[in-house]
């Protein structure tokens, strides 16, 4: 079993320390806390079924904004058009 620290757990999963603490705390992810030098320091005990439930749960960054960016597009083309729409009718009473 390989020990990393949080840190390198999050930067290795693309994730927030912040969000990798809640999963500590959370007892999602195996930890041991280690005094080192007067310091406690907490390692992330790495498991092959503990990691495939984690990127299970993950949602990558890229999909999630990609999606909505697309649906903004969608919205702002439809908004666009009415607004052509309505200029052209415009046009016509004057």
């Amino acid at each position: 079993m390989q020990k990393v620290t949080i840190k390198a757990y999050a930067v290795k999963h693309k994730l927030s320390i912040f969000n990798v603490m809640k999963m500590v705390k959370a007892a999602t992810l195996k930890s041991e806390v280690v005094e080192i030098d007067g310091k406690e320091t907490t390692y992330i005990l790495l498991d092959e079924n503990t990691e495939a439930e984690v990127k299970k749960n993950i949602i990558p960054i890229e999909e999630s904004s990609d999606i909505k960016l697309k649906n903004e597009v969608y919205t702002l083309k439809n908004e666009v058009e009415l607004l052509r729409k309505e200029i052209e009718e415009m046009k016509k009473l004057l």
